[in-house]
């Protein structure tokens, strides 16, 4: 009988050990918790740069209600997809894997450490598990449409057409309008249900994601305090200068928190500390919901940063990992 080929021959052994693959840190956590300040910090401690992944950094001209750290406090360290879009943009998932993944290989190219840095978990997830997702283009017309239906007839009927169509999207989309939108013209440009062609892929690196956090109480003084120096830097003259220069209220960006909230103001509607409060209420509203989302993710090291030498272990975490890949590499090359 003759011998089974699944047998290795000693005689003929290769060495099929593979290369380390490069190695990214995340950076994750609430608003306000201090992630792009230990983003910048860990960049030059361990020659790295900043890959952005916050949603609101994209876009030109929205500045201080965003909190986007300015060419100051980025120390000389160099930042990737900030500033990429006009102020009335837009950005997909599947258009910010692909940018995410291509800064990843160029700062890698430059045998720099990327350091993936955002509050966003979905864009997160989305790179570092490798994510397939439907490229399909967005169309104005068909969100237009949608738009105006959800405001004349109330969002319900649109959460009743995904349902139909998509109740896993359904499911995950809540009641946020544009991931509805987006599920539904997903749905409508190709036949297939959105989340029938969604599925992660193998990790396209090993990663080590940090997660920060803090207290509740002292997260929401942070994020009170946070609102009160955004006014008082010029948030309000911001905001007008964006309407006045064309961007329409419809535009993505304008749905972020610190925006929307003024327009009432703006508008003549409510008084500047109605504004205000309602700034610091969402605002605290969308921290428990980063929360919820980022405690999901078992592949998160928390770190309190309120705690004594947080920093310091955040530090010793990093270098242990990128330890490891050095150490992988050595064994390769004996």
């Amino acid at each position: 009988m003759e011998a089974s080929n699944n047998q290795s021959d000693p005689c003929q052994h290769t060495d099929q050990r593979q290369e380390p693959r490069p190695r990214v840190v995340v950076v994750a956590g609430p608003t306000a918790v201090g992630k792009s300040a230990l983003g910048i910090a860990l960049a030059s401690e361990f020659d790295g740069e900043v890959v952005n992944a916050d949603s609101r950094y994209f876009y030109r001209g929205f500045d201080i209600g965003v909190a986007k750290p300015d060419r100051a406090e980025r120390r000389g360290i160099p930042h990737h997809l900030i500033d990429i879009l006009p102020p009335d943009g837009e950005m997909t998932l599947a258009r910010y894997q692909d940018l995410a993944l291509d800064a990843i290989e160029k700062v890698l190219g430059r045998n720099k450490l990327p350091i993936l840095v955002g509050g966003t978990p979905l864009y997160i997830n989305a790179v570092v598990e490798g994510w397939r997702m439907p490229r399909v283009p967005p169309n104005p017309s068909l969100r237009a449409t949608l738009e105006d239906e959800a405001r004349t007839s109330g969002l319900d009927i649109l959460v009743k057409q995904l349902r139909e169509v998509d109740p896993a999207a359904a499911e995950r989309c809540g009641r946020n309008l544009r991931r509805i939108i987006r599920a539904l013209e997903v749905y409508k440009e190709t036949g297939v249900p959105m989340s029938a062609q969604e599925s992660k892929g193998p990790p396209p690196f090993p990663a080590l994601e940090i997660g920060l956090t803090m207290p509740r109480d002292a997260l929401y003084r942070a994020v009170d305090d946070r609102v009160r120096d955004q006014i008082d830097r010029g948030l309000v003259a911001e905001l007008r200068f964006l309407l006045e220069s064309g961007v329409p209220e419809s535009a993505p960006a304008m749905s972020s928190l610190g925006y929307r909230q003024l327009l009432p103001f703006l508008r003549g509607e409510a008084s500047l500390e109605q504004a205000i409060e309602r700034i610091r209420l969402d605002t605290h509203r969308y921290v428990r919901h980063q929360e919820t989302w980022l405690h999901r993710n078992p592949r998160l090291i928390w770190f309190d940063v309120v705690t004594p030498e947080w920093m310091t272990a955040a530090f010793a975490a990093v270098r242990t990992f990128l330890n490891a890949s050095r150490m992988s590499q050595h064994l390769v090359n004996k």
